[in-house]
């Protein structure tokens, strides 16, 4: 490549000058290539450890003058090829030109100048986008390519100087992390260590330091154990790889593969050695991070954030913290953690103003809302700038909104209600000033009267607060208090969020207030009130539409909750048909999931419907993630989360709770339905209240809690049942006595009540004790700890998946169970490669969880080719793809173009297993339709004479891989696909047994071969032996065997057809007398080198015998029957020459050709050149010509030697290792070769 000139004063330090002219002089790195000794060992030490790029590159030009001390680098190649491009282009278009100057620095200057004009050509070319990576940057990436043999597609992140450790020696050198990949490599002294790990194959990431190591980073996979350290920033680097292993078990767990967010916001400078990936990867962290703190859409993207003061009049103080600005909303959070957080959506924005600077308020700035509330931010560094960046956003802001008041600048609300209040309106069953408001929301969604409040207001009557004594008195206080806090602390969207919120929180919400402030704290308000209309037009979209997650949900619907009245009506039940039924439709991937009912029906009590449903929304897609998907991941994270804190909290617990096994049972019903399904409702709603405050966070505490106050009662249980009823006893009686809804009666409590029911705890008590001892968990330890987990989770589920699939294999496939799930990773890694870097490709389509694992994976065409041609015993060299198309062909069975798992394992073992006869039917199925494409094929009429014959025949393609040929049998295998109910298992057993019993028969069920099949079965066979160590041998028997097949084909033709009449090809098959007995074949095998052989005359109009010179008895036969020219005879070496590949057969070069024969030639010379045709240079191929397998089984039984290489053993564990490594794309000029090293 060109590079912009670069002074270099030592020439030729560790450079070899190859060749000079007196402009340019191309060198050659001293140590590469062969040879080299102990200058080359060392010389590659020191390229390795400083990163030089004499690595990538180890030939460079330099330009010179004569006078000059000077040298300037003008290109650099990888390859003697490239570099020798580049110096031919500069003696072609430079030297004479070069010659005319007088002044040399006017020649360098123009030197110069021309290089620079063709890199900005080529860049032009190339990169049209102008987010171009640094020049150092891209020579890494290239090294990485180069050295791990990655593809184009494959882009680095970013890469890092550290030490591996290989047993207790470091080994420095460079590690790689690329999207899908680590990569490490170090040369030390003629040590060369080269690691390729995948992403998804991680099962475990840590940073750690022991006394044996360092401070270090540990990466395990199922089968080694890595650690580097010395990195010069490991938090940095940790970091990187968090996310990238990250992004590959989303990948897994959902097949979405990294795709670059384009609307990130991108640096006007590029930083030096920083790839924009890592850029964007940078702004997803930060997205993240910021979205989770604030609760905020998963679209919001943040644009910036900056140090200031936000001055708080509730104590009249100026707090330090951070101002966070995005296209919607601008948020502040305080260093303190409970100080102070702040939401400001731009749609309330009216005025933003910069006020005047004083030494007391430097810099501030005003914000006001259309809920007459002003903020007020100081201390800014870049004020002009940030209120520019605001005033441009609040510009986009949409403008017409449903009732928006328009007041001040284009900023005018999506919110429905003009004046606003700071009070929204969720809260529609309270009375307030925005009741209104929540009756016209309602009737856009539905006629219902449940669109328009909270259930609990319908059915629970309005019974006055006097009337309950002690509880309405508490509740009216309750009331008041919030009353006072929003007086103070504003209310709304707006409100300073504090540590007295969360007190507040924690003493209980008020029942009236409970919908607005599960809103509020959720982030479902903002969703709600930027998509009017959304949930109305889902409910109707989704209203009659059948599909899997609707009969679930009918099915479920009246196990909600159905001791509360609401849910005991046609009303109650019909709002959570449609909440859920509405959500199902918005998120397929998720669809309906158990658990999410009886969440659902709670929160349909306190609010309308289309609350309830972006409640749901904030719940599944931000709060729980991954919660209610097919396989309750982020449960199931949640539960090894819970794990490790009973380990560290309450150490004396933990083992004995592995032991029972309880930990497992308790935490998914507890985490999925929020302890609703496990605790009084009343008790447990305070639960939920603390949860839209805090996140996961109290539900872990509160577990914790519950374990530790039954510790003692735990430690004495001798099984699961037992420690189980400790704990259901002890939920139950978890009360609410401030609660003012009337009890409802607790269906689990009726299972669990004893003799002596234990005594009650009170729910406040029980928050107030997980706090104080629990309280130390943060928000973002349990992230870190929740990356931990999903790689452990996603990895055994993937596990599972592996065991599963491989179970569904029968059991006389042949391979081992660890071959088997071999085969596995390798067919699962092919899939993944597509969705790295296949794009267009039908497997790139995203996978779909939840399939049966088995349809999870599949491959197509291109990639079955690939792990074909690596793992067959067959090697065919260049036919070799062709096999693999025809063996592709047969495996489709649905035509779908592309295969899973289990068709890919009978395709190999039947290449593998099974004795001569079974590899042979094999093979000659190969030959037939539907695996011998239209193309390849003689004719149509054939093959639609096939297809009519044997209408199963793709099944009973597949089963000959098993063993298991026959069209019945075929048909029965469908439906064992299909079949799904257990009585059909009695019904599998009598089939498979009646396989048995017919198995020796399914060889007559196969069709015949016509002559075209034959010649490229012949074909087939011919380049199969070619890599063979009996390879004279083989094609000797091989010449032989077909030269007799070509005869009985002759002989069994007269039989079948009177002279003169040419039945179609059709009939011929049909017709066909059975095949001769076997037992004649040997005899008929030995007769050719008779000069008087009736059946070689008898077949005449064939001309038989152009076998090689060294196959003597075929080719005495072929010159002294046929009446061809024996000039037409090959030899061996010839053919190879001829060829460029091995030595070709009888059939493929020309040895059937037959000049003075006009319809019944079988083949023309030019056959094996190019694809197979039905007519070339003359001849055409006989129709009635066909062949049982029977006969071909036969031949062959007679020659050992294809015999012995038919049932030669082959071990596929080999050839699995092999495919397993990344190819190492080491060529010619790949610097510090191991045999320039030895030098």
């Amino acid at each position: 490549m060109w590079l912009g000139p670069e002074e270099v004063l030592v020439a030729n330090a560790l450079w070899v000058t190859e060749r000079a002219n007196p402009f340019f002089v191309l060198q050659r790195r001293r140590g590469h290539g062969k040879g080299g000794g102990l200058t080359g060992l060392l010389v590659g030490t020191l390229d390795v450890v400083l990163d030089s790029s004499a690595r990538v590159a180890p030939y460079r030009i330099l330009h010179q003058t004569q006078d000059s001390q000077v040298y300037w680098t003008v290109a650099c190649g990888s390859s003697r090829r490239e570099i020798t491009k580049h110096w031919e282009w500069l003696e072609n278009n430079l030297l004479q030109t070069l010659s005319i100057f007088d002044n040399e620095e006017d020649i360098t200057t123009f030197v110069k100048g021309k290089i620079h004009g063709i890199i900005a050509e080529e860049n032009k070319n190339l990169q049209p986008q102008g987010d171009e990576d640094p020049g150092k940057f891209k020579e890494a990436e290239l090294k990485m390519r180069k050295q791990f043999g990655m593809p184009e597609g494959e882009k680095l992140v970013n890469y890092y100087s550290c030490s591996y450790w290989k047993g207790r020696v470091p080994r420095q050198g460079w590690l790689y992390l690329s999207v899908n990949h680590l990569c490490f490599y170090s040369f030390l002294l003629g040590k060369e260590v080269s690691l390729v790990v995948q992403w998804v194959d991680v099962t475990r990431l840590e940073k750690n330091a022991t006394l044996l190591f360092p401070e270090s980073i540990r990466v395990d996979t199922r089968d080694q154990e890595l650690f580097f350290s010395m990195f010069l920033n490991i938090g940095e680097t940790f970091k990187l790889m968090e996310q990238l292993a990250n992004l590959a078990m989303r990948q897994l767990l959902d097949s979405e593969g990294f795709l670059e967010e384009k609307a990130l916001p991108r640096p006007t400078r590029p930083h030096r050695n920083i790839s924009a990936l890592k850029r964007d990867l940078d702004a997803r962290a930060k997205n993240e991070c910021y979205r989770a703190t604030f609760r905020l859409p998963r679209d919001e993207r943040l644009d910036g954030h900056t140090g200031c003061t936000l001055w708080t009049p509730f104590n009249k103080l100026h707090i330090p913290g951070q101002m966070f600005i995005s296209s919607n909303y601008i948020c502040f959070a305080s260093k303190e953690e409970d100080a102070c957080h702040l939401i400001i959506p731009l749609r309330e924005v009216t005025i933003v103003e910069k006020a005047d600077s004083s030494s007391v308020l430097p810099s501030p700035l005003s914000i006001s809302t259309k809920s007459k509330m002003t903020f007020l931010f100081a201390n800014l560094k870049d004020r002009d700038f940030l209120v520019q960046r605001i005033s441009d956003f609040l510009q986009k802001m949409p403008s017409k909104q449903p009732g928006g008041s328009g007041g001040g600048r284009k900023a005018s609300t999506v919110d429905p209600a003009p004046e606003h209040p700071l009070a929204p309106a969720e809260a529609t069953d309270q009375p307030s000033p925005t009741t209104p408001l929540g009756g016209r929301q309602g009737s856009s969604v539905q006629e219902a009267p449940t669109a328009s409040q909270g259930l609990l207001k319908l059915f629970q009557g309005n019974s006055p607060m006097e009337d309950l004594g002690a509880k309405g008195a508490k509740e009216k206080m309750k009331e008041e208090s919030w009353d006072i806090h929003f007086f103070e602390y504003g209310r709304g969207v707006c409100m300073y969020r504090t540590a007295k919120t969360r007190e507040l929180v924690l003493k209980g919400i008020p029942e009236s207030l409970r919908g607005e402030l599960w809103l509020l704290f959720s982030g479902a308000w903002n969703e709600m009130v930027t998509h009017p209309g959304y949930y109305a037009e889902l409910v109707e979209k989704s209203m009659g539409k059948y599909s899997l997650a609707t009969e679930e949900i009918e099915r479920d619907l009246h196990r909600s909750m159905p001791e509360h009245p609401a849910f005991q009506n046609e009303l109650g039940i019909a709002a959570l048909r449609r909440v859920l039924t509405a959500y199902a439709f918005r998120n397929p991937t998720i669809g309906y999931c158990q658990a999410m009912n009886i969440v659902t029906s709670v929160l349909l009590l306190y609010g309308s419907e289309e609350e309830a449903f972006w409640l749901l929304v904030a719940l599944c897609e931000r709060m729980l993630p991954d919660y209610y998907n097919t396989r309750v991941v982020g449960a199931l994270v949640d539960q090894g989360i819970f794990e490790e804190l009973t380990r560290d909290f309450l150490p004396q617990l933990s083992e004995k709770m592995q032991d029972l096994g309880v930990i497992s049972s308790i935490s998914l019903s507890w985490f999925l339905t929020l302890f609703l399904s496990v605790m009084p409702f009343e008790s447990a709603v305070v639960i939920v209240d603390c949860f839209f405050y805090e996140g996961i966070k109290v539900i872990l505490q509160v577990a914790l809690a519950i374990l530790d106050a039954n510790m003692e009662q735990l430690l004495g249980c001798g099984d699961e049942g037992e420690a189980m009823t400790v704990l259901g006893r002890y939920l139950d009686n978890v009360v609410n006595k401030q609660s003012v809804s009337p009890p409802i009666p607790h269906l689990h409590a009726l299972l669990t009540s004893g003799d002596d029911p234990p005594a009650e705890v009170d729910i406040f008590d029980l928050l107030k004790v997980s706090y104080e001892k629990f309280s130390s968990l943060r928000a973002d330890d349990i992230e870190q700890m929740r990356f931990k987990q999903r790689l452990k989770v996603i990895q055994s589920l993937e596990d599972t998946a592996k065991r599963s699939v491989v179970r569904a294999i029968p059991g006389d496939i042949g391979f081992s169970i660890e071959e088997l799930e071999d085969l596995y990773m390798v067919f699962k890694a092919k899939h993944l490669a597509s969705q790295y870097w296949g794009g267009s490709r039908p497997t790139a389509v995203r996978r779909d969880p939840s399939l049966p694992y088995l349809e999870q994976y599949r491959i197509d065409a291109s990639q079955f080719r690939e792990l074909f041609t690596s793992l067959t015993p067959w090697a065919c060299g260049a036919h070799t793809p062709v096999l693999a198309g025809r063996m592709f062909r047969l495996l489709d069975e649905n035509r779908d173009s592309l295969i899973n798992f289990k068709e890919f394992v009978m395709g190999m073992s039947g290449m593998y297993h099974g004795d001569l006869t079974d590899k042979l039917k094999a093979l000659y199925k190969l030959h037939l339709p539907p695996a011998l494409s239209p193309e390849e094929a003689e004719s149509a009429l054939e093959a639609t004479h096939y297809f009519t014959e044997d209408s199963s025949s793709e099944e009973t393609l597949r089963q000959e891989e098993q063993d298991r040929g026959g069209n019945e049998d075929g048909q029965e295998k469908r439906g064992e696909e299909k079949g799904t109910s257990p009585p059909d298992y009695r019904h599998y057993l009598r089939m498979w047994a009646k396989e048995k019993e017919v198995q020796k028969e399914t060889i007559k069920d196969l069709p015949k071969m016509n002559q075209e099949q034959f010649i490229e079965l012949c074909k087939t066979l011919y380049n199969m032996f070619s890599e063979d160590p009996m390879e004279q041998a083989l094609y000797h028997a091989i010449a032989t065997v077909a030269s007799l097949l070509l005869r009985i084909g002759e002989v069994g033709k007269k039989f079948s057809a009177p002279p003169g009449r040419k039945p179609r090809a059709g009939a011929t098959e049909e017709d066909e007398p059975p095949a001769p007995d076997p037992t004649q074949d040997p005899a008929l095998e030995l007769q050719p080198p008779a000069a008087g052989d009736p059946q070689a005359k008898a077949g005449g109009d064939t001309h038989l015998g152009k076998a090689p010179q060294e196959t003597q008895v075929v080719g005495d036969a072929g010159s002294g029957e046929g009446r061809g020219s024996p000039s037409q005879l090959l030899s061996d070496d010839e053919t190879k020459d001829d060829m460029s590949m091995s030595s070709y057969s009888v059939v493929s070069t020309g040895s059937l050709q037959c000049e003075d024969l006009a319809d019944d030639t079988v083949l023309v010379g030019a056959e094996a050149r190019g694809p197979p045709a039905p007519t070339r240079g003359g001849g055409t191929v006989d129709t009635d010509w066909c062949i049982s397998f029977e006969q071909i089984l036969a031949s062959i039984l007679t020659e050992s030697v294809l015999v012995n290489f038919f049932e030669k053993r082959v071990d596929i564990g080999l050839k699995i290792k092999d495919q397993k490594k990344v190819e190492r794309q080491f060529s010619t000029s790949s610097d510090l070769e191991q045999s320039g090293v030895s030098g």
